[in-house]
């Protein structure tokens, strides 16, 4: 069974710093999958964060993001990160992975995923 597992998630300070991994499980090539980052928000849409595809060479975030984020993957752990800095109250959610076998690069919709994480939560307040 394939299975995403999130960690990381905490209450922090304005302008503080968290790394958020996404543990994979029964996933027999890892490195053949795509992984995005998402959040959702109280009250609002899930949307993507970043994305990695399997190769590593293609990286994508959201304009939000750039330059606060950055996400990597180490395919020996079968674990993707997502390292994230300056964080600002906005950018509090539930932050989930997701894998989708592929060899298309970054971005992908959310519909071509095919296995989803049950999110860890971010939230960043004073």
């Amino acid at each position: 069974q394939l299975q995403l597992v999130e960690s990381g998630g905490d209450l922090v300070a304005p302008g503080g710093s968290l790394r958020l991994s996404c543990a994979a499980s029964g996933f027999t090539h890892f490195d053949y999958y795509l992984i995005g980052w998402f959040r959702q928000a109280p009250g609002k849409e899930r949307e993507g964060v970043a994305c990695i595809d399997s190769t590593g060479g293609s990286i994508k975030y959201e304009d939000s993001v750039k330059g606060r984020f950055t996400i990597s993957r180490d395919d020996a752990k079968k674990t993707v990160y997502l390292q994230m800095s300056s964080l600002e109250p906005e950018d509090t959610a539930v932050y989930y992975c997701a894998a989708d076998r592929t060899v298309w690069t970054c971005p992908r919709a959310q519909e071509d995923y095919d296995v989803w994480g049950q999110g860890t939560q971010v939230t960043v307040s004073s």
